[in-house]
């Protein structure tokens, strides 16, 4: 079996996390910039933290050393919305992780619509079947990333999707990050029951 270094193959690190650990969720998080516009970009270092509370966590890489637009309004404004991407909409998933001015808006350029939230001022994505309101609850600053615990604080789930307490994922239809330019759909499922 091969083994590399981690700090001899630096430069690796990312293609080798990213290759090795998957399928990743994705989030579309929504954010509110300085002059109101609402921004929005994918995510796919994203993940359940705790249920009781009930916590997630979004690890943001810096844009040439400098942090990404989410990281700063998250940190300003103190809320943020997660969103789950269905299959429908990888297409314009995609075209959201374009690098964007502050004048420029991901929502016009994907054709998304925003819709209110609930708890929080930061509007949501009209398109999303499951939409997390969330405030902001801690972060570790990790060199060239964000990593931040958000609480989340309210659920919007589409109707159809929710039978008998549960998510139907076959309604879902949520999309993973694999590596490079590659996504998952969902596939087949099998269940294996506990033993």
């Amino acid at each position: 079996m091969l083994f590399l270094k981690a700090s001899e193959v630096e430069k690796e690190n990312y293609k080798l996390m990213s290759g090795a650990i998957l399928p990743r969720p994705i989030a579309w998080i929504t954010t509110l910039q300085e002059n109101g516009k609402v921004n929005v970009a994918p995510f796919s270092y994203f993940n359940i933290v705790s249920a009781k509370p009930p916590l997630l966590s979004v690890s943001i890489r810096y844009d040439t050393n400098e942090q990404k637009d989410t990281s700063r309004n998250i940190f300003r404004n103190k809320e943020f919305v997660v969103h789950i991407i269905s299959e429908e909409y990888l297409k314009q998933a995609n075209m959201t992780s374009k690098s964007m001015g502050n004048t420029e808006s991901e929502l016009e350029y994907a054709s998304l619509h925003a819709i209110p939230s609930t708890l929080i001022k930061t509007p949501g994505l009209k398109e999303s079947k499951i939409r997390l309101e969330c405030v902001y609850e801690t972060h570790l600053n990790l060199e060239t990333t964000d990593l931040i615990i958000g609480r989340v604080v309210g659920f919007h789930i589409e109707e159809e999707l929710f039978q008998n307490g549960k998510i139907s994922l076959e309604k879902l239809r949520p999309v993973s990050r694999l590596s490079g330019s590659r996504y998952g759909l969902l596939g087949e499922i099998i269940h294996v029951p506990k033993e």
